[in-house]
């Protein structure tokens, strides 16, 4: 006789066929990637040495097109979990796995597998294609440079952890488009707006937000006054860690 126990594999199962079978995880996927490359594309093929740009860091220059694909993988995060609220999808799902937090987790783990595998590629396929047209210039690189490796990791691991930010966001807000702004205004803009503030203690702690916590990653060299990426890493898994638990604990409390 077979039984249809529960368990965190087939929960974990259950939100892969879920995110795999959506077009709009596609969708964005291949948006994001294809912006990041295509820009360090660009970047490559109409640097000149000795421009405005001579004295940027060679991967922040090469995978600027990071700063459009991290819109992109919010809004993917926010789709994984607001948007069953919007289809109402996310009655069958509570009431298949009662305890709740399973989804929740299993969600953001599918995510963050996704999300980490496919922004790593791209990093890792644009840096080399983007140094073929880099070569030649103050810009030229290599993998085998200090800290290249790492800030292309770093931005993988630094996307990931932003994404899921905007997953825990959309999980306790429950409306892609309220999540969506909350996550513009609130992780994208409102640490500009504090930096206005003048006072070296503000200017501090706006390095450990999100944002600024995932240009520290990206970079290969040292950011004077910034975070260092040891530091930058630890407050986006803070970030999103706090994010998750506020939303696993508020998912506990309200009905669905």
């Amino acid at each position: 006789m077979s039984t249809y126990q529960l368990t965190p594999a087939r929960v974990l199962r259950s939100e892969w066929h879920k995110m795999r079978t959506l077009r709009s995880t596609w969708v964005t996927l291949l948006t994001a990637s294809s912006l990041t490359l295509g820009i360090g594309l660009l970047m490559g093929g109409t640097y000149e040495s000795g421009g405005g740009d001579g004295d940027m860091d060679t991967v922040v220059l090469t995978l600027i097109g990071l700063q459009f694909a991290q819109i992109a993988f919010a809004v993917l995060g926010i789709l994984v979990t607001a948007g069953e609220y919007s289809t109402g999808m996310i009655r069958a799902s509570m009431t298949t796995v009662p305890r709740r937090l399973p989804v929740l987790w299993s969600k953001a783990a599918v995510f963050a597998a996704v999300t980490f595998t496919v922004t790593l590629v791209t990093a890792f396929v644009t840096f080399p294609a983007a140094q073929l047209l880099f070569a030649g210039t103050d810009q030229e690189a290599s993998l085998g440079d200090p800290g290249v490796v790492r800030a292309l990791v770093g931005s993988s691991a630094g996307l990931t952890l932003l994404g899921l930010v905007a997953l825990g966001l959309g999980a306790l807000l429950r409306s892609v488009p309220g999540a969506i702004g909350a996550f513009i205004g609130g992780v994208m803009v409102l640490p500009e707006v504090i930096t206005m503030i003048p006072s070296d203690l503000v200017a501090d702690a706006v390095d450990y937000f999100p944002v600024k916590a995932l240009e520290a990653l990206t970079s290969a060299g040292t950011v004077p006054g910034a975070a260092s990426p040891g530091a930058a890493l630890l407050a986006l898994v803070l970030w999103a860690a706090g994010t998750l638990a506020v939303a696993g604990a508020m998912l506990r409390r309200r009905d669905v």
